[in-house]
């Protein structure tokens, strides 16, 4: 890796901070080589103060480190992506991103899913499949989990995908009712098998 310091006639090279498990961008700094090669030996994120015109590890005083875990150089090796590990909130006004937004892991439609689940648990409305599930209680939610994923067995020892993928999909729909039903969403699930994974 060689960063390219001389584009900027100041030295620094912008560095945008990504959190390694949820990839939301959490924040934007400024590295000179300094900083840079502090990064890399200690492992903790370093940039370039242009304000106290000094090095500053973020955290140094409130405690909110990131843990540096991958580092990458973009195409005109002016610009680095960080991905790391924060503890804690980013932002120094408390914040976990420095626009203010929740550093969670999103799923995409998934999550979508997961929030209609939720207000059909809550605000049960007459006429939902999803609440009538709720109304019936875990016993009939956690059998449906089990009929699904016993037809999705079924059909993945068949040819037809067409019928696979529509059972896979029935059994994944139910199963993140029994996650709503047990109080847990999918972001649980990630941090065991993240935590396995480690």
């Amino acid at each position: 890796m060689n960063p390219d310091f001389s584009k900027n006639k100041d030295g620094l090279l912008p560095a945008i901070i990504q959190d390694v498990n949820t990839a939301k961008v959490l924040m934007l700094g400024y590295m000179n080589r300094e900083a840079y090669e502090h990064t890399l030996e200690h492992k903790k994120v370093c940039f370039y103060s242009r304000s106290k015109q000094r090095l500053w590890v973020k955290g140094e005083e409130s405690g909110n480190f990131l843990h540096l875990r991958s580092l990458k150089l973009d195409c005109d090796h002016d610009t680095f992506l960080i991905q790391a590990e924060p503890v804690g909130p980013v932002c120094h006004t408390g914040t976990d991103t420095c626009w203010a937004e929740n550093n969670k892991e999103v799923y995409g439609f998934l999550s979508t899913l997961e929030e209609v689940i939720k207000e059909r648990k809550e605000e049960r409305p007459e006429g939902s499949y999803v609440s009538s599930l709720f109304d019936k209680g875990i016993n009939k939610i956690a059998q449906k989990v089990g009929e699904e994923a016993v037809e999705t067995v079924i059909e993945a020892k068949d040819n037809n995908d067409e019928l696979f993928l529509n059972e896979a999909s029935d059994l994944l729909f139910h199963y993140l009712i029994l996650l709503q039903a047990k109080g847990f969403k999918l972001e649980d699930i990630s941090r065991v098998l993240r935590k396995r994974h480690s």
